[in-house]
C-alpha cells in the first residue's frame, strides 16, 4: 500500500466570513458579555447594601478610563443583542430569509446598535 498524504480541511481563514456569520457569533459573544456586566452590576448593589467606602471605590475604578470603556462596551453589547433578537423574532414570523433581506438585517442591526449606543452615551 501507498502511503500518499491525505489531503487537509480547508481552515476558517481561507473563508470569506460573511456578515451573518459575525452576527452569529457577536450574538453569542454579547450574551456572555451581558452576564459578565450582570455581575458588575450585582456587585455594585452589594457595595451600595454595605460600605459607603466599598460603594465609593466602587465608583472610583467606574469612573477611570478602564470603567468607562467596560460601561460603554457593555451597552454597545447589551444594544447589540437586543437589535439581533428583534431580528431574531422577525424570522420567527417566517419572513426575511432571502439573501437581500437577510444581508439587509445584519447591516441594520449594525447600524442600528452604533445608533442607539451612541445616543445613550451622548444622552447622559
Amino acid at each position: 500500500m501507498a502511503n500518499r498524504p491525505r489531503p487537509l480541511s480547508p481552515h476558517l481563514t481561507i473563508y470569506r466570513w460573511p456578515i451573518t456569520m459575525i452576527l452569529s457569533i457577536m450574538h453569542r459573544v454579547t450574551g456572555a458579555a451581558l452576564s459578565f456586566g450582570m455581575m458588575v452590576f450585582i456587585l455594585w448593589l452589594v457595595t451600595i447594601a454595605f460600605s459607603q467606602s466599598g460603594y465609593d471605590f466602587f465608583l472610583l475604578i467606574m469612573k477611570s478610563w478602564l470603567g468607562q470603556l467596560a460601561l460603554f462596551l457593555w451597552s454597545f453589547a447589551f444594544f447589540l443583542h437586543f437589535c439581533n433578537g428583534i431580528r431574531h423574532l422577525y424570522w420567527d414570523t417566517g419572513r426575511g430569509f432571502n439573501k437581500d433581506k437577510v444581508e439587509l438585517s445584519a447591516r441594520l442591526v449594525i447600524l442600528g446598535s452604533v445608533v442607539l449606543t451612541v445616543f445613550f452615551w451622548l444622552a447622559k
